[in-house]
């Protein structure tokens, strides 16, 4: 088992804490990663772009000039693609492009995503994160005692104060266990996370 030390929020080290292999090292599946990072992005997409075909756009039904005689090119439309105002070749049109990966697939890619922060070091426990205030500047003091810019913030229970104060530093991102996914996993240089969450995340995944 990997053993990581627990800090609190002044950036000293109070405890050791072994994490559970089957979650926090188990052999990283790149690929898997990468589809779960695709099918995220993709899943957010509205895909509601849309552009109009030559048989769409407005006018373009009298034959511009005759077919023989005038020294120009044949053209049947003013609404042809190459001239001004024509519709657009193989126009976008709204569509759905979101797919789906398998439970025993998302979860795996998930456990890769953690063991890689686990083996990279970039994973910072706390044994509590309590804020009595919102306050952005005293959340900024826990990141610099930590030596944290760009992070993820996983928190084991709803916490509006913590979560409040950290929504106005633009590198900092904060989740539940029940929120967390591949793609903010990796966005993120260090995983800031609490025991609590540590348990929780171990009791649902491994």
């Amino acid at each position: 088992m990997a053993t990581v030390s627990v800090y609190n929020i002044e950036g000293k080290e109070v405890d050791k804490l072994e994490l559970n292999d089957s979650v926090f090292g188990v052999e990283i599946n790149e690929h898997l990663v990468h589809m779960a990072v695709v099918s995220q992005l993709a899943n957010n997409r509205q895909g509601t772009q849309s552009a109009k075909t030559r048989s769409e756009v407005r006018g373009g039904g009298r034959k511009p000039w005759r077919q023989k005689g005038t020294g120009h090119a044949r053209q049947g439309s003013t609404r042809s693609p190459q001239w001004t105002g024509g519709g657009v070749v193989f126009a976008p049109k709204p569509r759905d492009y979101s797919f789906k990966l398998n439970k025993k697939e998302r979860r795996l890619a998930l456990k890769s995503a953690l063991s890689s922060r686990v083996a990279e070091n970039k994973i910072v426990v706390l044994d509590e994160l309590q804020l009595d205030e919102i306050k952005t500047k005293k959340f900024q003091g826990i990141l610099d005692n930590l030596k944290v810019k760009k992070a993820l913030v996983v928190l084991g229970e709803k916490n509006d104060n913590v979560a409040l104060s950290a929504r106005n530093i633009p590198t900092v991102k904060t989740a539940y266990t029940n929120t967390i996914n591949v793609y903010d996993i990796l966005k993120y240089d260090t995983l800031v996370v609490t025991k609590a969450a540590v348990a929780t995340i171990e009791e649902v995944y491994a």
